[in-house]
């Protein structure tokens, strides 16, 4: 049996562009990092450190945009924004536009974010790489704390297709395979597993999402107790968990790419 300690890290300043992320959170997570660690970091920190902020002022519309911003009712800038960071759209209604961005997330608006973005018409758009950020933490914790092996999981608030409410999930991983393959699995009859596929990176960015909230700024949580996963390696990041369109059946036959 495995017990995990899921520990939130207190005293992160509010972040900026070109700040140390790897620092500050060795610095206030000195005592929960242990060889093995999951350091689960939210995306919103990780964009802000990597200069990932855009002010609605700044952004140029076009006309084909702003006919679709006034049809899902939207601000014709965020949906700029919106289209700009995305490479196909596959439903736009009820005010909500579900993307499929460039690194192959499908999500709401793309992944754009307004709250706690520090100004008014201020957007925190994803990391370019979740992936790259996930290894660079990675490295750079190890080296900072003299303690490995680390993982890493960049994380962000996902909705789900067949359920309400949001989740946790994993947009870059490092130092730990984000899935375990069916391959071998058996339940207790001896019955080859053929779909099941425990989404271990998905997992533990839920599990460090019940111990933080939404305003405490909680924005790391380090989860100890699941060193036998964590491989010492940079490992395959987040695309084993993304479904392929040829799999996909909800949008893959609908999807458009959006609008010039």
């Amino acid at each position: 049996m495995t017990t995990l300690t899921i520990t939130p890290v207190e005293g992160l300043p509010e972040i900026a562009p070109g700040d140390d992320l790897a620092q500050l959170i060795a610095r206030c997570a000195a005592d929960a990092i242990v060889p093995g660690a999951v350091v689960c970091v939210v995306q919103k920190l990780v964009s802000k450190a990597e200069g990932r902020l855009l002010d609605l002022a700044d952004v140029d519309v076009s006309e084909t945009v702003a006919l679709l911003a006034a049809s899902v009712d939207r601000d014709p800038r965020l949906v700029q924004v919106i289209l700009d960071e995305s490479a196909e759209i596959i439903r736009a209604e009820r005010g909500v536009l579900i993307c499929r961005t460039h690194h192959g997330y499908v999500c709401a608006n793309a992944g754009i974010d307004q709250s706690n973005a520090g100004a008014d018409d201020r957007l925190v758009l994803l990391p370019l790489d979740p992936d790259a950020s996930a290894r660079g933490l990675r490295a750079d914790l190890e080296r900072i704390t003299g303690v490995a092996p680390l993982a890493v999981i960049v994380s962000d608030s996902f909705g789900r297709a067949w359920r309400t409410g949001q989740v946790d999930v994993a947009l870059g991983v490092a130092g730990l395979d984000p899935s375990v393959p069916p391959e071998g699995l058996a339940d207790r009859d001896g019955r080859p597993l053929a779909a099941s596929e425990p989404a271990i990176a998905d997992e533990l960015a839920g599990a460090a999402d019940l111990v933080r909230t939404k305003s405490g700024g909680q924005g790391v949580v380090v989860i100890s107790g699941y060193g036998d996963h964590v491989t010492g390696r940079d490992g395959p990041g987040v695309g084993p968990l993304l479904r392929s369109r040829a799999e996909d059946l909800f949008g893959a036959r609908e999807a458009e790419p959006p609008p010039a």
